[in-house]
């Protein structure tokens, strides 16, 4: 009995369960970084990829995902997504509800992982270093470049995974981009995914559901009249106000 609580069988996690989801990921890294080496690398297997990713790791984690508001998406439409950060596991699931095509913004330390940060890098994530302004002044630039070029942007304004699961602050340079391009955000509410894996955590749980809730967009356009930094700021706080409501 000893023995299967220190594993984390009574208490319904699992060791085992995040090792295999490691192997997904790193699995794919492996053959992005090899494309990228032979000089075979494209956004389409990289879509494919990351959506073959994020389903294997949804089944493994056996996960029952409930979503409300795909009413509020125009697939016409090239978004700034926008959303809170609870777990390692919210990457899987932004990605298996919102689809492949979206590139995320990182920080700068995942990609100085081997294997890992070298097939992020080569996918088009973009890295932020926000110790440094003139990496952060260059990740906005790229993050401006795709969406222009109709590749959506995910973004988690709180930079980092929240260890309580409620709303850190948020960072300003997403907004920035969106009042600067004028590109709507959609905001993305993601709950459960804390008792998959809190922040931190080690071992996963199966069979958690998780809810997602995908808000009306928020169009900056709306601000155009006011000082730069105003907008920045109303836009901030509507977008705030919108995730923590699905919370």
């Amino acid at each position: 009995m000893a023995v299967g609580y220190e594993m984390g069988v009574t208490s319904g996690k699992s060791l085992l369960l995040s090792l295999k989801n490691v192997y997904e990921t790193l699995s794919i890294s492996a053959s992005t970084v090899v494309d990228e080496v032979r000089g075979t690398i494209s956004k389409d297997i990289c879509d494919d990829r990351l959506e073959h990713w994020a389903s294997k790791v949804v089944t493994n984690a056996e996960m029952m995902i409930s979503v409300h508001g795909r009413e509020n998406i125009d697939p016409k439409v090239t978004y700034l997504v926008m959303s809170n950060h609870q777990s390692h596991y919210d990457v899987a699931v932004i990605y298996y509800v919102l689809g492949p095509r979206m590139r995320m913004v990182a920080k700068r330390e995942l990609f100085d992982m081997p294997v890992f940060g070298s097939a992020m890098k080569a996918a088009g994530f973009i890295s932020v270093d926000r110790g440094s302004k003139k990496s952060a002044l260059q990740s906005l630039d790229d993050a401006r470049e795709k969406l222009q070029a109709g590749t959506p942007i995910w973004i988690a304004p709180e930079g980092t995974r929240s260890p309580t699961g409620e709303l850190l602050p948020f960072k300003k340079g997403g907004f920035v981009i969106a009042v600067e391009t004028g590109t709507p955000i959609l905001p993305v509410s993601i709950a459960g995914t804390r008792e998959v894996l809190p922040a931190h955590g080690k071992r996963s749980r199966p069979g958690v559901e998780v809810f997602v809730t995908i808000h009306p967009p928020v169009d900056p356009r709306r601000w155009a009249d006011r000082d730069p930094k105003m907008a920045r700021d109303a836009l901030l706080a509507e977008v705030r106000t919108a995730i923590a409501s699905g919370l």
